[in-house]
């Protein structure tokens, strides 16, 4: 047949296969699709034509341009943390419009979200998938069993596996974006709402069939540095604010003072001294909390007396990370998201801090996750029992009171994993039987070091010998429960319903564990 340039073209050409016929420069962008990892077709194209505008004046102008429905999945990202303004008002719109049966696959929740707890009441929303969940009212309202299907929680590097694997699929993503042009070039270490890199929203930003760009800091074609690329971006929507940068500071981001807390940090770090992690070219992550930092501090203050240079510091990023980036104590940060306003201004600024996507840092279906390069992790705990299973999503109530964030991907990758945490909390034992909800299998959990003692997972048999003459409180696990029971007594069981409220995913998409709703 004639082509449009009125050339004979046959249908079909032996070796190459079915031909699709040329039909002018600008027709044949119907037939554009766009594509991702692996050379996947990964989202349809919105066949933005030269000269069109990607602006949009509203929230309902998206929702009419995408025909929102009933059932559909919508995406946010919580870099913004407790500041963020963005899920509120776009759930807000859809919920007004009155949709139903909305699945919110949102990276974060926190106690600012509290207005969706109406949507979750009223049906608005009936599931909710998140990478972590702060204590507060959405967490309570799921507890008390008010979401009509289970909520799904991943890991960091889960999300991301189960986003490109198509088990998560997005109908339309939302990008809190603190700096945007026109037509759809997103970073967010820049603007008035700068909150660091916006490493959670990649995996959306590929592979969600519409993706939006909020933003309260629309800058002139192009923007930069580019973080998220314009091919990607469907929509640009500008608003008043993304949200308050200050509610990326939510707890403690400092070293504790607390003298209980600085003997756990000063023994995790002689532990790993003596055993020979503290070396040229380790690679270190630690969570923001008081008693972890401590912990930084004191493996810092041996990389500089040994003069020990590590690869990289990764993860979650605080200003003492930024620190010893910058006294060359790493060589490199890898950052999944920024927690204080230093860092947001070292992403920014720093060729040596690194933005990572959630699968690069810890998709264990990945060519190689960051977290696989892991010397040393350092955790936290709501519970661990006797099996070194670690639980960090419920309080020992059954009460929802987090997510595994990126807890089984570093634990299953680092060479060494530690958990700090006092022996008692909340006046219980924090070592069980078995802990309420296993969110880290024992498997992957090397240390726990308490206030009372340490125990050393009886797999890690190298990790006993080499600190069978430290002069460290090492005992058994049993020996610190029995410690903890002494001082705190054992509490009587919750009593459970048959619901399951909550499903727990590991890493690779298995379902390690459910949340049953508590009796009242």
């Amino acid at each position: 047949m004639l082509n449009a340039v009125k050339r004979e073209i046959p249908d079909y050409i032996e070796g190459y296969g079915e031909v699709r016929h040329f039909k002018g420069a600008y027709a044949s962008l119907d037939n554009r699709k766009k594509v991702g990892v692996n050379g996947r077709t990964v989202k349809p194209s919105n066949k933005l034509q030269p000269g069109d505008s990607k602006m949009v004046q509203s929230i309902e102008e998206i929702l009419e341009k995408v025909n929102f429905h009933d059932g559909m999945t919508v995406s946010f990202h919580h870099h913004l943390r407790n500041g963020d303004y963005v899920l509120n008002m776009v759930m807000k719109v859809i919920h007004d419009k009155g949709f139903k049966d909305i699945h919110l696959a949102a990276t974060g929740v926190f106690a600012c979200h509290e207005p969706i707890v109406e949507y979750i009441k009223d049906g608005t929303i009936t599931c909710v998938s998140c990478n972590y969940m702060s204590p507060g009212p959405v967490a309570k309202a799921i507890t008390q069993g008010y979401l009509k299907k289970p909520a799904v929680f991943r890991s960091h590097g889960g999300r991301p596996r189960a986003v490109e694997s198509g088990d998560l699929h997005v109908d339309v993503a939302f990008i809190a974006a603190p700096s945007c042009d026109e037509y759809g070039n997103v970073n967010g270490t820049h603007g008035k709402s700068a909150c660091g890199v916006l490493s959670y929203i990649y995996p959306d930003a590929y592979y969600a069939d519409h993706v939006v760009a909020v933003t309260d800091n629309l800058v002139p074609f192009p923007n930069c540095p580019i973080e998220i690329t314009q091919d990607l971006v469907d929509y640009v929507y500008v608003v008043d604010s993304i949200g308050d940068p200050n509610g990326i500071v939510s707890g403690t981001t400092r070293v504790t003072t607390d003298p209980i807390g600085l003997k756990i940090a000063n023994s995790a770090a002689q532990l790993l001294d003596e055993a020979g992690y503290i070396e040229d070219g380790m690679s270190f992550q630690t969570g923001a909390g008081g008693t972890s930092l401590a912990v930084a501090a004191g493996v810092r203050e041996r990389m500089i007396k040994k003069g020990v240079v590590g690869s990289f510091g990764a993860g979650g990023v605080t200003a003492y990370i930024v620190q010893m980036l910058e006294e060359g104590l790493f060589r490199a940060i890898f950052d999944v998201q920024d927690f204080d306003l230093r860092s947001v201004a070292s992403a920014g600024t720093n060729p040596k801090h690194m933005a990572m996507s959630g699968s690069l840092y810890g998709n264990p279906h990945s060519c190689g996750p960051v977290v696989n390069k892991l010397s040393i992790m350092i955790l936290g705990a709501t519970e661990v029992d006797v099996d070194f299973n670690v639980n960090v999503v419920t309080g020992s109530d059954g009460t929802i009171m987090g997510a595994s964030g990126g807890h089984n991907d570093t634990a299953a990758g680092s060479k060494i994993s530690i958990v700090v945490s006092n022996l008692l909390k909340g006046r219980l034992c924090l070592v069980r039987d078995r802990v309420t909800t296993v969110t880290s299998p024992g498997e992957t959990i090397d240390v726990l070091v308490t206030d009372r003692g340490i125990a050393i997972n009886p797999r890690r048999t190298d990790l006993l010998e080499k600190l069978k003459d430290s002069k460290l409180p090492i005992m058994t696990i049993e020996e610190l429960k029995k410690i903890g029971e002494k001082l705190a007594g054992i509490p009587d069981p919750v009593e459970y319903t048959d619901h399951i409220v909550g499903v727990v995913e590991y890493r690779d998409g298995t379902v390690i564990d459910v949340v049953y709703e508590p009796k009242k």
